[in-house]
């Protein structure tokens, strides 16, 4: 007989939301899909650039924070994929879509932007909800009224605290990144 949620362990709840997520990622649409709502792709502005495998000496510096990491093309691109193997990309997803939300300068580009970062994100039970407390998520959710590059500061800040004391020492230690320092 069923008594119900609340009689489940805790751990099987856990176990339950982690294999929703992991799910989740089978139902998105893949990156080479033709999107029939917008008949011409838009163009992009630039060629995005070939990545450049770091020296030994200067991965090494990578060490020094996750700063480092983000603000080099190949350690940004290593990092997400270290995250993307414990099946926990969403908070460099998120960072990422907030730097690029910074860079729109388009109103209705910003608009649909903040829109998609905030249902993918912010929004409880998205498809990519990020770890942010309900302060956090009010203070966005108020930010969105009137829309700047600022819009979404705040719950950026708290997704890099999180990367930056959890994820950053893991990856530090990944074979990932110790293969950078070897060769």
């Amino acid at each position: 007989m069923c008594k119900g949620l609340a009689a489940l362990p805790q751990t099987c709840l856990e176990r339950a939301k982690e294999i929703k997520s992991k799910l989740g990622v089978l139902l998105q649409k893949p990156e080479n899909a033709i999107d029939l709502i917008v008949p011409y792709p838009e163009k992009s502005e630039k060629k995005p650039e070939k990545l450049h495998k770091p020296s030994c000496e200067e991965a090494s510096q990578w060490r020094e924070s996750l700063e480092r990491v983000l603000n080099n093309n190949y350690g940004l691109a290593t990092f997400r994929a270290f995250l993307q193997s414990e099946f926990s990309d969403e908070n460099i997803e998120f960072w990422m879509a907030c730097e690029d939300f910074k860079k729109t300068k388009n109103p209705e580009k910003m608009a649909a932007k903040a829109k998609m970062i905030y249902e993918d994100y912010i929004q409880s039970e998205g498809p990519k909800e990020v770890n942010i407390d309900h302060f956090t998520k009010d203070v966005t959710l108020r930010n969105l009224v009137n829309l700047s590059p600022e819009t979404f500061d705040l719950a950026q800040k708290r997704i890099y605290a999180l990367m930056e004391k959890d994820s950053f020492g893991r990856f530090l230690r990944s074979e990932q990144f110790q293969e950078l320092l070897v060769n």
